[in-house]
Parts: structure tokens; sequence; C-alpha cells
């Protein structure tokens, strides 16, 4: 089975499959592309690129497994431990399976649109706005869902709305004092043990430090988290790809305004 696994910088939900994929020991051709340069949409042998489109998060990791493109990273992190023979990153009793899906589902519809809309004005609308419309309009062409691009040229624009930026910010308070709370009891990790849930909830979240430092101010169970799984070996080696800077690229996520 030929698998290869192109993914942006390890940030957001590349930092999930990247995790992922390094704590599971899969064995898969890693490609990096830059996504803010719409690498994403010229990956070579997909014939269907409107399957590049369809996933929630946005200018996330594709993996082409037989020429099939598979995305979304919570799924895709699913599908590497599936394919594992070290210890899971899923709970084996359902319950506690499905308050792990469950948990993802919440951080993939709440926080990452709104991580990826405040990430993108923080660090990558520059970089879109000095392209010229030329450059601009051959990049956007690539991308089948008008839906998608559209949050391409609302960033490159600046015509982010203000109540969006607000709601964000509210946002990614709520998810981290939603992880304080429920590390509240003196677990060391999300759902108890080590699980999909906090690769998800860290690569969101993480990046968020630099931009709203506020929101972590006076919550030190989560700070202590988020170090706990900054020092994991598997993510420690993904984030080093990245260097000093890995929480500064974006590229357009989640349109913010289908989740509410």
């Amino acid at each position: 089975m030929a698998m290869i696994l192109y993914h942006g910088a390890p940030n957001g939900p590349s930092l999930i499959v990247l995790a992922a994929l390094a704590e599971t020991g899969v064995a898969v051709e890693r490609r990096r592309i830059d996504l803010l340069a719409g690498d994403r949409h010229v990956l070579p042998g997909i014939s269907e690129p409107v399957a590049l489109n369809m996933g929630i998060e946005g200018e996330g990791p594709v993996l082409v497994v037989d020429g099939e493109a598979m995305t979304d990273a919570v799924f895709l992190a699913q599908y590497f431990d599936e394919l594992s023979e070290k210890a899971s990153l899923q709970p084996s009793d359902p319950y506690a399976h499905w308050e792990m899906m469950m948990w993802c589902r919440q951080i993939t519809e709440r926080l990452s649109p709104a991580a990826a809309l405040l990430g993108n004005v923080e660090f990558s609308q520059e970089t879109l706005g000095a392209m010229s419309d030329e450059q601009f309009e051959e990049l956007t062409d690539r991308i089948v869902s008008a839906d998608l691009r559209s949050r391409w040229e609302i960033l490159r624009d600046g015509a982010v709305d203000l109540a969006q930026i607000t709601d964000s910010r509210t946002k990614v308070l709520q998810a981290v004092e939603r992880c304080e709370q429920q590390l509240g009891d003196g677990r060391e990790w999300l759902m108890g043990e080590l699980t999909i849930a906090d690769l998800t909830t860290f690569a969101w979240l993480a990046g968020m430090e630099q931009v709203l430092p506020e929101s972590f101010r006076d919550k030190p169970l989560t700070t202590a988290w988020l170090q706990r799984v900054r020092s994991r070996p598997a993510v420690a080696s993904a984030l080093a790809d990245g260097g000093a800077r890995a929480a500064t690229f974006w590229a357009p996520g989640p349109e913010i305004n289908r989740w509410g």
C-alpha cells in the first residue's frame, strides 16, 4: 500500500497528523508543501481535486493512499492509529471512545475556525496582501470549492468581520476554560489517557498562546498540560520541523459562520 502524506508546517491540522504519525510509528512518505502558496491544490496524481475541498478544516493535510485522497486531520489520526501496532491513541471502552470523538468534534467545530481566523489575520494576511492580483488569481483559480476560495479572498482583502474576530476570541477563551475544567480532577491528559483529543486540542490551541496570551492567564492546569503535550517526543519532533516559528504558520481554515 503506497501512502504519501502532504502536509504543511507543524501547526493546526498538519500538526495533529504529524504528531499522530510520530506517536503511532506508521511508515508514510512525507512531503511538506506550502499551504499558503496553494500547493495543496496542485498535488500530483489527484484526479478529482474536489476531494481536497470538502474537508471542514480548510487547508489541511492530505493523505494519498493508492491514488485516493483522504482528508480531515482527526480522521487521518484515527487511520494511522488503527494501522499501528503500538499502544492506541483511542480508548477501547465504547463510551470513552464516544467521549473522545465528541470532544474532537467540538474542538473542530468551535475552536478550529476561531483559531484559524485569528492566526491568519495575525500572521498570513500580510503575505497574501503582498501578492499581485495576478499571482493571487492564479493561486485561487486552482481551488475548486467556491466556499474555500472566498475564505482566501476575504483574508487577502482584509474584509474579516470584526464581530467574527470578537466571537473567535471568546471561543478561544471558552476552549481554554473547558480544558481547565476537564483537568481539574488531577488527570494528566484530557481523557485520562493520552488520546487524539490531546493532539487535536493542542494543535489548535498552542498557536493561540502567542495571539491571545490573556486567555491563558490564571489557567495553570491548561498551561501545564500544554507543556506536557509539547514535551512528548513525538510532538517535539513534529514541532522541530517548523522551528521557532511553527505556531505562526497558518492558512485559511474552516469558515467560521458554518459553526456559529
